[in-house]
């Protein structure tokens, strides 16, 4: 028995741990183009981000906005195209999927404080999609054990360029957990994640 829970424990943390290994998508989208260079915003194609707990995949219709007019006929559009036409969805492939028994908010996450780099990494600088950080229990409880460490203002929550002040990041982030009314008692407790 101790085997068994041993093995499911390593099996647990490991499975899901492919950090910085690309996921294949249906489409070659490169987040370097769209929101490093072209300068999207995450919340153009993420738009429930602030408001739900899953950041959503945009729907077809998000690419066809620009790409009705931009790039149109081109190869590496074929499958948007193709998705256009159906009506049926392109299958994206998940890159951070968390266990069921773990409970995650992004809306939780962006309007305390908590920039999406911190857990996505440049994602204006990546040509491909990855994770970034093991999201693991132990990486999570980190920040959820130091909320101050990680806190940016709200106005910074979207720079992917953010660098936190390299004096005074615990004096900010402590006053940001007092202005966002971040609970430190609470974050820790096992049914913040588990429920």
């Amino acid at each position: 028995m101790a085997l068994l829970a041993t093995s499911l424990t390593v099996f647990a943390r490991t499975s899901n741990n492919k950090v910085r290994v690309p996921i294949e998508q249906p489409v070659a989208f490169s987040h370097a183009l769209h929101n490093g260079q072209l300068g999207l915003d995450c919340r153009y194609c993420h738009t429930s981000v602030e408001v739900a707990a899953a950041a959503n995949i945009p729907p077809t219709e998000t690419c066809m906005t620009c790409h009705s007019q931009i790039r149109v006929g081109s190869p590496q559009l074929a499958a948007v195209q193709a998705s256009w036409d159906s009506g049926e969805p392109l299958a994206w492939n998940k890159v951070h999927d968390l266990a069921d028994f773990v409970y995650f908010n992004h809306s939780a996450h962006i309007n305390k404080g908590i920039g999406c780099s911190s857990c996505h990494g440049r994602i204006d600088q990546m040509a491909a999609i990855w994770k970034n950080e093991p999201m693991t229990m132990g990486w999570c409880l980190e920040c959820h054990r130091n909320p101050a460490a990680q806190v940016r203002p709200r106005s910074e929550v979207f720079n992917m360029a953010y660098v936190p002040p390299a004096e005074g990041q615990l004096e900010l982030g402590e006053q940001l957990v007092e202005a966002y009314h971040i609970n430190e008692e609470k974050l820790p407790q096992c049914s913040t994640c588990h429920r």
